[in-house]
């Protein structure tokens, strides 16, 4: 039955999603990676596809920008579409020293600023985690690929000028990178009892300076797609 958001139906969607903010990056991927890429969804230019990578079937969508928008994406995916698996591919600015320009960090846990969490009335923090399953298939994907890559916390902001500066106060607690959609992807898998993980090349450095272009972000980070792709992979089945 389609949503408000997505008009797919019911099968049209695979069981592992790869889910990049720019629907512009679910286009390249599906045309450059999928085998007979189907569009299934254009409802608001948030394109989604369904082909396969390797035999496996595999959907690519894009989920828009902040936690609210891929809230509402990966939400419904999860519990109208049966997805099982939600791989979040996108950008981050590095905060870690240790991180640079063009590698790839993979999201063990995702702090927030956000409230987001608190719809779930818990007497707590909660903790956005990935899950094992596509984190360690992940970093074995990672491994092969021989790319420089980082597994750790990342932040997920609701902020992208943030008039606090805060990122020296993250970069003290270890934090690699920071994004703006993953800490709200991982709670939705959690409560759906569904999977997920968040795989992002960096863009920027903003303690430093550096950046790439719009143009570079949208089709040539191939390695952390590469990445995913192994892992969708990897998972099919279990």
């Amino acid at each position: 039955m389609p949503t408000p958001h997505n008009n797919a139906k019911k099968g049209d969607i695979a069981p592992t999603v790869l889910m990049p903010g720019d629907p512009l990056r679910a286009k390249f991927i599906a045309e450059n990676y999928l085998d007979s890429p189907v569009l299934y969804n254009e409802v608001r230019g948030m394109l989604g596809y369904t082909g396969t990578y390797k035999g496996v079937p595999v959907s690519v969508q894009g989920s828009g920008m902040g936690m609210p928008s891929i809230g509402i994406y990966s939400w419904e995916l999860f519990n109208e579409y049966d997805v099982q698996n939600i791989i979040r591919v996108g950008t981050a600015g590095a905060v870690a020293d240790s991180v640079q320009l063009r590698d790839v960090i993979i999201g063990m846990s995702a702090s927030t600023n956000s409230a987001y969490a608190s719809q779930y009335r818990l007497p707590g923090t909660y903790a956005p985690t990935a899950s094992w399953e596509l984190l360690s298939a992940a970093v074995e994907a990672a491994k092969q690929s021989g790319a420089a890559y980082h597994v750790g916390n990342i932040l997920s902001s609701d902020t992208f000028y943030d008039d606090a500066d805060s990122l020296a106060d993250w970069q003290k607690m270890g934090v690699l990178g920071i994004e703006m959609e993953a800490a709200a992807l991982y709670m939705n898998a959690a409560r759906a009892g569904k999977n997920a993980l968040c795989i992002l090349t960096v863009s920027d450095c903003p303690l430093r300076g550096l950046s790439t272009s719009a143009e570079e972000r949208q089709t040539t980070f191939r390695t952390m797609m590469e990445i995913a792709l192994e892992t969708a992979k990897a998972v099919a089945g279990k």
